[in-house]
């Protein structure tokens, strides 16, 4: 059985690194900025030590669920059906930020987008399992996954959410390129994506204000481009080292969403160089763990499972870090394991369970 086998111990250590450090910066960011609002503090912490329990108890049970369940069709369908219901319904919540992102039922809420990105992972290796035998036929491979992308990425779009809209496609993408469709038919799939996403792009002003904006943030430092002002403000002042933890500057009041979008300019302030370098490595060997993983698959959808994971997390973690230092135009992406936030980091944590359990197979296979 599963639970006898071994997991990827660096793929492990890596993540829990990650989860240990976003706890601490998540106290970091709150504590100072919620001094006179007594209880505050250890409300925020405990908020995140409840989803890191929630998380660890999700990626337990998936990591011991044999990954070959994952393609029953009954369970797919029913995740698929959730999830269109939960994205559907979120639209009628009120909004937060502007945006109609969240859904809650009392005092439990999260955004049902991140676990999409599970379904879709889930869906796309399934689907392309079970047609390998024709993948160089893109009309009788492609036409259910990219019937539920625009059913998913679309109600994402609508809450409004370009961000994760593209990261939800980039991931599909991702699989269907790993399960070798034609290069030619990978370039035209890409082409057709980012022409609809700069269509999505154009249509709504405030997305171009925000492309202007990275383009030139100080031709606007007061609004559009404010945010990513502070937070190179807060990176260039960390230098080597760091101001040190708890002493950063422009958490307080200055950097908006420094606990959730914006962490990493926090970890760059106070731990410096060293300590967002540390964090970057941590990604970079879930990136190189998960490939691997990827590769010693026992099947073709222990590898798409595998590929998919992977690009989530990664692809989360480059925008997000490209965000904060300004090579990206800004954007609502947590950087995963780390970010505040419940949805996000129990969806990372069950998606990393299934990628150990993968790599559970893999050593057992080998």
């Amino acid at each position: 059985m599963a639970r006898t086998l071994k997991s990827d111990r660096v793929l492990f250590l890596a993540a829990a690194l990650l989860v240990s450090a976003g706890v601490v910066m998540v106290y970091s960011t709150t504590a100072q900025s919620a001094i006179g609002e007594p209880g505050q503090v250890s409300r925020e912490l405990m908020k995140q030590l409840m989803w890191v329990a929630l998380g660890a108890a999700g990626m337990a049970i998936a990591m011991r669920v044999d990954y070959r369940a994952w393609r029953n069709p009954v369970l797919i369908w029913v995740l698929v059906g959730a999830a269109v219901a939960a994205l559907l319904a979120v639209l009628f919540m009120p909004a937060v930020n502007g945006s109609h992102r969240w859904f809650r039922i009392g005092p439990i809420g999260g955004q049902p987008s991140e676990f999409a990105k599970l379904v879709v992972i889930i869906f796309t290796a399934a689907v392309l399992e079970r047609r390998m035998d024709r993948i160089a036929e893109p009309l009788y491979a492609l036409p259910p996954i990219a019937l539920l992308l625009a059913v998913l990425a679309g109600l994402i779009l609508l809450e409004p959410d370009f961000g994760t809209s593209v990261i939800v496609v980039l991931i599909a993408a991702s699989i269907v390129f790993a399960a070798g469709l034609p290069a030619r038919m990978v370039a035209a799939f890409g082409a057709l994506i980012a022409a609809l996403g700069t269509v999505a792009l154009v249509i709504e002003p405030y997305r171009v204000r925000r492309l202007l904006a990275f383009l030139n943030p100080w031709e606007d430092p007061q609004k559009d481009g404010y945010q990513l002002i502070q937070s190179l403000y807060a990176v260039g002042s960390g230098g080597i080292t760091g101001t040190g933890l708890m002493e950063g500057r422009q958490k307080l009041y200055y950097l908006p969403f420094a606990h959730t979008d914006f962490i990493y300019s926090v970890i760059g302030e106070e731990l410096g160089l060293v300590g967002a370098s540390l964090v970057l490595g941590c990604f970079c060997l879930i990136a190189w763990r998960g490939l691997g993983i990827a590769h010693k698959a026992p099947d073709r959808l222990g590898g798409l499972l595998a590929v998919g994971i992977t690009t989530m997390i990664a692809a989360q973690a480059l925008v997000n870090i490209s965000v904060v230092l300004g090579f990206l135009p800004t954007k609502g992406i947590p950087l995963p394991f780390v970010s505040a936030g419940g949805s996000s980091l129990v969806a990372q944590m069950i998606a990393l369970g299934i990628l150990l359990n993968v790599s559970q197979q893999a050593s057992a296979a080998n």
